[in-house]
């Protein structure tokens, strides 16, 4: 682990505690900050934040983080020693929703492929609409 993945950790965490512990801006939602992405030289710093909820709620919590920009830059300097303090972005990650989604649809093809009426053979079961298998015939062997 180098160091540039060490320092984005440690934003990482503090800017969580900064979160939930100092800022009182009532337009927050539940937010948890997934990542930070840091340049190689240290100086600017992509934070990550998901939230819980819709849009609106996605809208209000990057307005408040946006208006709080330098207060959270100014304790991660403090917190953190380093040479010079990251300039820092906000960014939303919605990667979460995403992998719900899938998982609803996922879910969905299970019911789905559960529902169908299925033909029990020979002790086997097998689903309607699917062909009968491949019979293989052996060639004679060769002399």
């Amino acid at each position: 682990m180098g160091r540039q993945e060490r320092v984005a950790e440690a934003i990482q965490k503090e800017v969580s505690i900064i979160i939930h512990d100092e800022l009182k801006d009532p337009r927050l939602g539940f937010v948890t900050v997934t990542r930070v992405e840091l340049t190689p030289d240290l100086r600017y710093a992509k934070i990550f934040f998901s939230v819980l909820g819709k849009d609106e709620d996605y809208k209000k919590t990057k307005e408040a983080l946006d208006s709080a920009l330098g207060f959270i830059r100014r304790l991660v300097a403090e917190r953190i020693n380093l040479r010079f303090a990251p300039e820092i972005s906000f960014r939303e990650d919605r990667s979460s929703e995403y992998s719900v989604k899938i998982q609803e649809i996922l879910n969905e093809i299970k019911e789905l492929d559960e529902s169908r009426p299925s033909i029990k053979e020979g002790g086997k079961i097998r689903k309607e609409g699917r062909g009968e298998p491949k019979k293989r015939r052996r060639l004679p062997k060769k002399k």
